[in-house]
């Protein structure tokens, strides 16, 4: 709100009511303060959906980022290159000028890299993002007699949930004793820091993993992911994120942060198309090209590995981990040998294991340059700060109290794009009104809408327009 206070000051005279349309369209003008809140460069490099005829409007406003992205109109133009070089070339594909479909994946690391906050070889794309989790996770949860447990949140995505428990049961234990899940206080919806720091205090010593979103999907929080990772660090833990609705949302520093690693998938934020391939972070320190093929190394039960006593597993140091190998993670200078002989790549890329789709990658290529075009997450979270303050402020000046309660954090820092509102009247009223009107968001039953202002393609227009729509919708629905 400070933020928008100071802009109030400096706009033009018909534009001085923050809660007005002129003030929203000031805001979008990129030449509007000497500061850059304003404008939205990017919107024109996106596809919208078409708007129902009766809505009045002929593109929806899309504020459902946080589910599926917008499909950025260059997706069309790489997939067709990549379509057009199969149907010209064939196999030879694979090997010739512009982007051999051998090292297409090479085309996207340093810009995901850039979006992530890491080294180049500490990234990845490959898989989807539960896969890359599981993946991760035989590498990285290397559990003991003595340490033996994964500490999650009691509301992950149910996907993560899945995921951890498998391990857990793949390890032969028991998911009652060695799951250890952390909720909110009694009365309050978000986690608090001390509380997470306070269980890997207590329990760290037992703890071989701690697997906590980066965003969480449902609320919006944004956890200090630093600060968890020298906590875990400090107890010996292996520290590893779920950054699906973190990635290119938030800014991230995964490489000075020092975690282990992080999975995410690229359709919410990064726009890249539903289903779309995903991507790992591993950090430097577990990236050397040593792959140890040993059937009692890092899993013994008697307490005394070194790869999950936390010995080897913390930020400090390096350590050899036995991954899970495919001839894509074998070395590219003796890959087509065809040798059985398993020698791994250097960094991220020794976690692979096959062939890098290359229609994906080619969505992957095009939404990049749009983030490239944007100048990157700085100027993208500047963006986001000011969309969604804005979302809260009119939400909290012009919409009945009680009639919608934001549970997503007010402190900027500990969120991104998203707001999770929860309603006193019915949500599918509320959602089918918005629909009808030209306006997509998502619910997540029983009364949660998640609205996401992304700054690549929303403006202050937007969010106006949706606060207005839904004052009416809320007014017009019977108590």
């Amino acid at each position: 709100m400070d933020l928008l206070i100071r802009l109030q000051q400096v706009a033009p005279a018909d534009a001085k009511d923050l809660f007005s349309l002129e003030f929203a369209s000031w805001l979008d003008d990129a030449s509007a303060n000497e500061e850059g809140e304003g404008g939205c460069c990017c919107r024109e490099d996106f596809v919208f959906p078409l708007a129902p005829a009766s809505s009045g409007r002929e593109r929806v406003i899309y504020l459902c980022g946080n589910s599926l992205g917008l499909q950025p109109k260059g997706v069309k133009v790489e997939v067709l290159k990549q379509l057009e070089k199969w149907g010209e070339e064939g196999v030879e594909g694979h090997f010739t000028e512009p982007t051999p479909w051998l090292t297409i994946d090479d085309t996207v690391q340093e810009s995901m890299a850039r979006v992530v906050g890491a080294l180049p070889s500490e990234v990845v794309v490959m898989n989807s993002l539960t896969c890359n989790l599981h993946f991760m996770m035989a590498a990285f949860f290397t559990p003991t007699l003595t340490r033996n447990k994964i500490f999650i949140e009691k509301k992950a995505f149910p996907s993560d949930v899945h995921a951890v428990v498998s391990q857990l049961l793949h390890h032969h234990l028991d998911p009652a004793t060695c799951l250890i899940e952390i909720a909110p206080r009694e009365g309050e919806v978000s986690l608090r820091q001390e509380d997470i720091e306070a269980v890997i205090e207590s329990q760290g010593e037992q703890i071989a993993l701690i697997l906590l979103s980066g965003v969480q999907y449902y609320t919006g929080q944004f956890f200090q992911l630093q600060a968890i990772t020298q906590a875990g660090h400090a107890k010996g833990c292996i520290v590893g994120f779920d950054l699906a609705h973190a990635v290119g949302n938030v800014p991230l520093e995964l490489h000075a942060w020092g975690c282990d690693f992080a999975c995410w998938c690229t359709y919410k934020y990064m726009n890249c198309g539903p289903g779309s391939i995903g991507g790992c972070f591993v950090h430097e320190r577990h990236g050397q090209a040593e792959h140890v093929q040993q059937a009692i190394s890092g899993t013994e039960r008697d307490g005394s590995s070194s790869a999950g006593d936390g010995s080897s597993s913390s930020g400090a140091g390096t350590s050899t981990r036995t991954r899970l190998a495919g001839w894509w993670g074998h070395r590219l200078v003796d890959r087509f040998v065809m040798d059985p002989t398993f020698i791994s790549c250097q960094g991220a890329y020794g976690y692979r294991v096959s062939n890098p789709p290359v229609l994906l990658v080619a969505c992957v290529r095009a939404s990049l340059d749009v983030f490239e075009k944007a100048g990157g997450m700085e100027r993208l979270r500047k963006r986001s700060l000011l969309l969604t303050g804005y979302l809260e402020a009119l939400l909290t000046s012009q919409i009945p109290e009680g009639e919608v309660v934001i549970f997503t954090p007010t402190n900027a820092a500990e969120r991104g794009c998203q707001l999770s509102l929860s309603f006193k009247k019915d949500i599918d009223a509320v959602f089918n009104g918005l629909k009808a009107a030209g306006i997509m968001c998502d619910v997540r039953k029983p009364n949660v809408m998640r609205v996401a202002p992304a700054p690549l393609y929303n403006s202050a227009v937007d969010v106006f327009e949706f606060v207005s729509i839904l004052k009416a919708t809320l007014e017009a629905i019977q108590p």
